[in-house]
């Protein structure tokens, strides 16, 4: 008979974890996915009869992992490069280009940086402090603004590097693991005294020709999910709620469905592929040390306004990516991708663009309702962009504890999962809450719990 492998989580690293497990000689996979739909935050509706993500809008193109993925279910052709990718800072009262050469934030050019006028005077010629100032030891994990701060000041950590990072996190510098979120500065922070030598080390380790940073599929990073989905050969059940998982002689026992009306699953093995809170009530009857750990990851939540308006909307068309809000600025939006300018095979007729809302302890202003929402991101392109008019078309959609928290210790906690979770045979965890929010990080992690299980159903 053959071994059956459940995956509890129909995101993208649950229906990958399935897609690498389906040449695995005798194995048959069942996804069970609580929500009426596959896919997690890789999602796209329509906007103004165009199709525009309503998660994650693009995955980068320089880990492989996403575009290997894309391409072996069959959607290689349909991978598109961005038109371009320059983006701005809202800072000091005015849209101002990044600084050229900056390291998620960290400025490596000083006359890119007086160049780009995010800093003030005095936020400026603090920064060049960094190449005399005694070293700033770091011999454990320490928060991005703790030791950037130190470094280069405390502009910079405002006006720069959290704004990037919050597009990616939706935390907070003074809360977030410089190890985790950074990792290649934090290798050489151990071994730089300068910040500002090390932001132009790792400057000049990116190949001039190394293409574009993002990639996305013409019709969305959600047409991913149903592909791999199909590649994968897999049972895919939706609507179904996992609230139990046990040991047995032979494997795994999952209790699933509604308490009057309960299903008996039986597992060989099991990948955990859902976000911390759940699995860490999945373990808690039998790896409790795990459990204790992931209830211990925060999670930020989030809304993603998306407005399309008709080209004459806009005084003058935009011609960036889109722009960051830091926190300071004291601003609802704190991100706003320009979509139809991004990926120019999405519109001619209409600027169709996304305003990010809610950070990490920003939780109130999600309490208001979608219309009161879509006024807060008209009345920000009104004011930064001078758009006139209301958009002919709009959605709100809204992740609710869709961000987990790479704080402080991120790492060794993540070990001790690990550490925890490799003492049960045929168990494995992935997804977002480990190494990386992004799609190629997502689709890691899946392959790696796949080969455990393989690897475990063989021994």
């Amino acid at each position: 008979m053959d071994a059956h492998v459940v995956i509890v989580g129909g995101g993208i690293s649950g229906l990958a974890a399935a897609w690498y497990l389906r040449e695995s000689a005798g194995v048959r996979v069942t996804v069970l996915e609580s929500s009426p739909r596959i896919g997690g935050k890789l999602h796209a509706g329509e906007v103004a009869g165009v199709m525009v993500d309503a998660g994650a809008e693009a995955m980068l193109a320089r880990r492989p992992e996403g575009k290997e993925l894309a391409k072996l279910v069959g959607l290689g052709d349909e991978l598109m490069d961005p038109g371009t990718t320059s983006s701005a800072v809202y800072s000091r009262g005015e849209l101002r280009s990044l600084p050229k050469g900056q390291v998620m934030g960290v400025p490596s050019d000083l006359t890119e940086l007086v160049r780009s006028g995010v800093l003030s005077p005095a936020g400026v010629a603090r920064v060049p402090l960094d190449q005399i100032l005694p070293a700033t030891l770091v011999r454990t994990d320490v928060s991005v603004a703790a030791y950037i701060r130190a470094r280069m000041g405390a502009e910079v950590v405002e006006r720069l590097v959290e704004p990037l990072l919050g597009g990616v996190y939706a935390g907070r510098a003074d809360m977030l693991s410089l190890d985790a979120t950074m990792p290649r500065v934090a290798t050489l922070a151990r071994s730089e005294r300068s910040l500002l030598a090390a932001a132009r080390q790792i400057a000049g380790e990116t190949p001039k020709d190394a293409g574009p940073v993002f990639t996305t599929l013409r019709h969305g990073m959600g047409s991913l999910p149903a592909a791999v989905a199909r590649a994968s050969g897999a049972e895919i059940r939706t609507g179904v709620t996992v609230r139990e998982l046990r040991r047995t002689e032979s494997g795994w026992r999952l209790v699933a469905g509604p308490v009057p009306r309960p299903e008996v699953i039986e597992a060989d093995a099991v990948i955990l592929a859902v976000p911390a809170a759940p699995a860490a009530r999945l373990l808690r009857a039998e790896v409790p040390k795990a459990a204790d750990e992931l209830a211990r990851i925060e999670y930020a939540s989030m809304a993603v306004v998306t407005l399309a308006y008709p080209r004459d909307a806009f005084p003058q068309a935009p011609d960036r990516s889109g722009y960051l809000v830091p926190a300071v600025e004291r601003r609802p939006v704190k991100a706003v991708t320009f979509s139809s300018v991004k990926w120019p095979h999405l519109s001619k007729d209409f600027v169709i663009l996304r305003c990010s809302i809610g950070r990490i302890g920003e939780e109130h202003l999600l309490q208001r309702t979608d219309a009161e929402l879509i006024s807060l991101a008209t009345a920000e392109m009104a004011d930064v962009m001078g758009v006139r008019g209301l958009p002919a078309d709009s959605r709100v959609t809204r992740w609710g504890g869709g961000l987990p928290q790479y704080n402080v210790g991120h790492l060794d906690r993540v070990a001790r999962i690990r550490a925890a979770v490799a003492v049960q045979p045929g168990l494995a965890l992935c997804g977002a809450a480990y190494d990386g929010l992004g799609v190629p990080a997502c689709i890691a992690t899946a392959s790696k719990a796949a080969a455990r299980i393989s690897v475990g159903l063989k021994a």
